[in-house]
């Protein structure tokens, strides 16, 4: 009798754990997150002077954030969430429906819960849809679109619930060629390789955190920028430096470069390895 009350009370708990709700953590668009996506897409939209109206909504099409950049028709903003809303909801982005509705399948002109132009991106994470951005107003429809792109690429780092992971072969290979190893709103991390001098240059908005792996360099910095150029927006670049402070970096050195400060790899001992951590400044 012993025997069989154990055994029901055995399959009784396994199928009470069997229909147990099961409960899994999972990536998401914060508040945070949705302002990074905006940034992100200002930035872009301003970088080629297109304007529009940016709308972030979060994975079920609540609207998180929306801006209308200077200059850009009031419709606009409606047309952004729109858009966002119909990229979350159809887990798709909506230039798919737009070629779709172009290559014959009118039929979706009649979905109301879908607004078929392009400019929808959603927001992937781990092959989760977390949000949405849609963008409109821009000064082309395929400016929509890239600008939606940017941002719903900004989007899925910053909501990324696991911690990022580079293995060292990468990383190696990185060092190889001299290329940035995480790129995302608010700060950069670069795998820098010099095989020799550079020009002198100007972050508007970032500080430099250099760190020395291997190699040597002859480093200026301060003093003001010789023949300095705008070569992309919040950077000058310059053929040298007059005046500034010279500084010897070798293996294992630390250099904080503030924003605004010139600085310039005057002489390079090839191969130079250096990570660099490129934080924005927020006003």
């Amino acid at each position: 009798m012993s025997r069989t009350l154990a055994l029901l009370l055995s399959v009784a708990i396994a199928g009470a754990a069997q229909a147990a709700p099961r409960v899994e953590n999972k990536p998401s668009l914060t508040l945070g997150g949705a302002r990074a996506v905006v940034a992100a897409a200002e930035a872009e939209a301003r970088k080629h002077d297109a304007g529009g109206a940016i709308a972030v909504v979060d994975d079920g099409g609540n609207l998180l954030a929306l801006v209308r950049l200077d200059g850009t028709f009031a419709a606009a903003s409606n047309i952004a969430i729109a858009k966002a809303r119909s990229a979350a909801n159809f887990r798709k982005p909506t230039s798919l429906f737009e070629n779709a509705i172009k290559n014959g399948r009118l039929s979706l002109v009649a979905n109301e819960e879908l607004l078929p132009l392009q400019g929808g991106v959603p927001v992937v994470v781990h092959g989760q849809v977390v949000g949405a951005v849609g963008v409109a107003g821009a000064a082309s429809a395929q400016q929509d679109e890239d600008i939606a792109v940017v941002a719903a690429a900004a989007g899925a780092s910053v909501a990324s619930a696991e911690t990022t992971f580079i293995p060292s072969k990468e990383v190696a290979a990185a060092f190889a060629e001299g290329k940035p190893l995480v790129e995302v709103p608010g700060y950069k991390i670069h795998a820098s390789r010099r095989e020799k001098a550079g020009a002198a240059e100007v972050h508007l908005a970032e500080t430099d955190t250099i760190h020395v792996l291997d190699g040597e360099a002859t480093f200026v910095v301060g003093g003001s920028v010789v023949d300095g150029k705008s070569t992309a927006p919040g950077e000058v670049r310059g053929a040298s430096i007059d005046g500034g402070k010279t500084l010897t970096l070798k293996k294992g050195d630390v250099a904080v470069v503030p924003a605004g400060t010139p600085h310039w790899f005057r002489e390079v001992k090839a191969p130079f390895l250096y990570y660099v951590v490129k934080v924005e400044e927020t006003r």
